[in-house]
């Protein structure tokens, strides 16, 4: 059986924060006398809130791992619908349920963070058939504590200073990744005691269509700064950010490249919706007073991540759709792939390279 140091060592031992989830399941797994372990993290949507399960193991080995970019949320429970979810999740303590008396099977739940977060809520459930000891939940704890961590010294890598949007190294480490397909059905031992580098790398030469990259600039923004001052166009990027925030869907990767220039990573079935999600920004922007400032717009560009992309050659295209943009006005929002197919920017994509229907 697998040491507790052993999985400290892969605990700590990648950079991806979307694995820490899948190391931290297959530890407790492997160390404690429970049946089933479920991960579920709090998304939100326009304002309403659901349970995704990003992670659920057995120890026979079954489970499934969920990319939340790939989810449908409407399908996704509620949060009333599992009220000791919801009741661990308000309390920020441990909840357990007693299925057949003081020593029949249970489920532990307990917060995967110990303080309140706005993106990153989440509920770690322990399936056992009989009580776990005192010993069995300082092991949870410590883990748990390591996890948290390694989650916040990464999330710290990860974020843009100024906004707490992801940064553009992020960007590059996660692209690949990013855009996995659905883990869904992982089964068998050898599978799930992949090391989290060799999923890694096995994501990174699997990129498949519908997946979209998107860039949004301040228009006039070296104006709001001469004009008002460093500190309140500062403020005007928060805000930004945070009007980006309360547009996209929780499970969009939302960026700032620096200066003025802002990004979104998300899975989209279809290149219109892609259009109105930005449209949605754009208007949000464009309806929002902005302390001392008044008005203020952006200029957005997007287009679907090609197999062939890397991160700098897809942001390349969404920059000359939003230059387009700029030129055209400002307060606009363009599509590459739509400007190629207009013969603004050489040949469109060979037939089959990306399915944006």
């Amino acid at each position: 059986m697998s040491t507790l140091i052993e999985h400290i060592l892969k605990l700590t031992d990648h950079r991806d924060r979307d694995l820490l989830e899948l190391t931290l399941s297959k530890a407790l797994i492997d160390l404690l006398p429970i049946q089933r372990i479920v991960i579920a993290r709090v998304m939100s949507e326009e304002g309403e809130q659901r349970w995704l399960e990003v992670a659920r193991l057995d120890a026979k080995g079954g489970g499934k791992i969920v990319d939340p970019m790939r989810v449908d949320f409407l399908t996704l429970a509620n949060l009333s619908d599992a009220t000791d979810r919801l009741k661990c999740l308000l309390g920020r303590e441990m909840v357990e349920i007693a299925w057949a008396g003081d020593e029949g099977p249970r489920i532990y739940m307990l917060p995967l963070f110990s303080d309140s977060r706005k993106d990153d809520a989440g509920v770690i459930e322990l399936h056992s058939d009989s009580t776990l000891t005192a010993e069995h939940l300082l092991m949870v704890e410590q883990l748990r504590r390591i996890y948290r961590n390694m989650y916040s010294l990464l999330e710290y890598s990860d974020r843009d200073a100024l906004t707490g949007l992801l940064n553009r190294k992020s960007l590059d480490d996660a692209f690949y990744s990013a855009v996995l397909e659905e883990l869904d059905g992982l089964t068998g031992e050898a599978h799930m005691a992949g090391s989290p580098k060799a999923l890694d790398q096995e994501r990174r030469h699997r990129v498949p269509a519908n997946y979209w990259l998107g860039s949004a600039i301040v228009d006039n923004f070296a104006l709001i700064s001469e004009k008002h001052g460093h500190p309140i166009a500062e403020e005007v990027l928060l805000l930004v950010a945070r009007v980006m925030n309360n547009t996209l869907r929780t499970y969009d990767r939302s960026y700032r490249f620096g200066g003025e220039h802002f990004g979104v990573l998300m899975h989209c079935p279809d290149e219109a919706l892609v259009l109105a999600a930005f449209e949605r920004f754009r208007a949000n922007v464009e309806k929002f007073s902005f302390p001392k400032v008044g008005r203020v717009t952006v200029s957005c560009g997007f287009t679907s991540v090609l197999a062939d992309d890397s991160p700098s050659s897809a942001l390349e295209k969404t920059e000359l759709a939003v230059d387009f943009a700029q030129r055209s006005g400002r307060n606009k929002v363009c599509s590459h792939l739509g400007l190629v197919r207009r013969g603004f920017f050489g040949d469109a994509p060979k037939v089959g390279a990306v399915d944006i229907s």
